[in-house]
């Protein structure tokens, strides 16, 4: 054996190690054709187990540190200019369908996907309301059950209608001034921001041209993207009576239109692929946007996220 053979070992080595690696990651991630028991108890028991833990967490973490009361609702529907109430939707949608998608890998037929497997994210999210409901600080808000139930039925109808998700709601953020004006109320570090400063929020229904059009040359993974969001917030309700923030007052509403691509309609054979766009899909990519509002009118930009 020559020198140059002796080190071309370790590199054949590797590449073999590898594709075993990736063709034993491919065939894990490959979705059964028929029920698999074995994986179906797999999700069920993964799903309950991680909920159950973060619910716990919540509890010890969040709620402990403020009194307990009786369990009773709250009206907040007014508040953030309905952007956490959309933000449910938007969560409420995806966990269910990665609930689904996680059934489906299992080889469970629509029904279950639907019924089990969607309604996770409504479920989940409920238990929240209800922890919120027995909080003196907090309270059950019907308009966040209202929204969680809107983002499983978005999931749900679209699958029973097409059976495929031709409308995904999506998700972008951008850093903005107002944090910096109340850190604690909007976030100090870039993680507390993107979950609590909602002026650099921004939600989208991202629409598959194609699917409503098959017949067309408009490629598959194109999409058009309809945006809401809403600035000059400081607060989760008016200054009215706060006089220290009312020179920050102008509290507005923003509606954007924009381009996307649908990554779940990129054509690939790889499931590993698939199980990452399948994540990715849940953020909408940067891109030139419109942008209006009722007190600045329109505005174009190169670059939007």
């Amino acid at each position: 054996m020559n020198l140059k053979e002796y080190l071309l070992l370790p590199v054949l080595f590797i590449l073999s190690f590898q594709s075993f690696a990736q063709s034993k990651i491919e065939s894990f991630l490959t979705p059964s054709d028929t029920l698999n028991k074995k994986r179906q108890t797999t999700v069920i028991v993964t799903e309950t187990a991680v909920a159950s833990v973060t619910l716990l967490g919540l509890n010890q973490l969040w709620y402990a540190d403020y009194p307990r009361s009786k369990f009773h609702f709250i009206n907040d529907n007014n508040e953030w200019l309905q952007m956490d109430k959309i933000g449910h939707m938007y969560s409420a949608y995806h966990l269910g369908r990665f609930g689904a998608e996680m059934l489906n890998w299992s080889g469970a037929d629509q029904k279950k996907q639907l019924i089990y497997g969607a309604g996770l994210g409504f479920a989940f999210l409920t238990a929240v309301e209800v922890l919120d409901g027995y909080s003196s600080e907090w309270g059950a808000s019907s308009g966040d059950i209202i929204a969680n139930a809107t983002g499983t039925a978005l999931y749900v109808s679209q699958e029973l209608l097409w059976k495929e998700q031709r409308i995904i709601p999506k998700f972008s953020f951008h850093t903005t001034q107002y944090a910096g004006q109340r850190p604690n109320i909007l976030g100090k570090s870039l993680n507390e921001q993107i979950l609590k400063d909602y002026n650099g929020q921004t939600y989208w229904l991202s629409v598959n041209l194609h699917s409503f059009a098959k017949e067309s040359k408009i490629p598959k993974w194109f999409n058009a993207a309809f945006g809401y969001g809403a600035e000059g917030m400081l607060t989760g309700n008016s200054y009215e009576n706060n006089p220290a923030l009312i020179q920050n007052s102008e509290r507005y509403r923003k509606f954007f239109l924009s381009f996307d691509v649908n990554l779940a309609k990129i054509d690939t054979k790889s499931h590993f692929l698939k199980t990452i766009f399948s994540v990715l899909n849940t953020i909408k990519i940067p891109a030139p946007t419109l942008e209006y509002s009722a007190n600045k009118g329109f505005k174009a930009h190169a670059l939007y996220f």
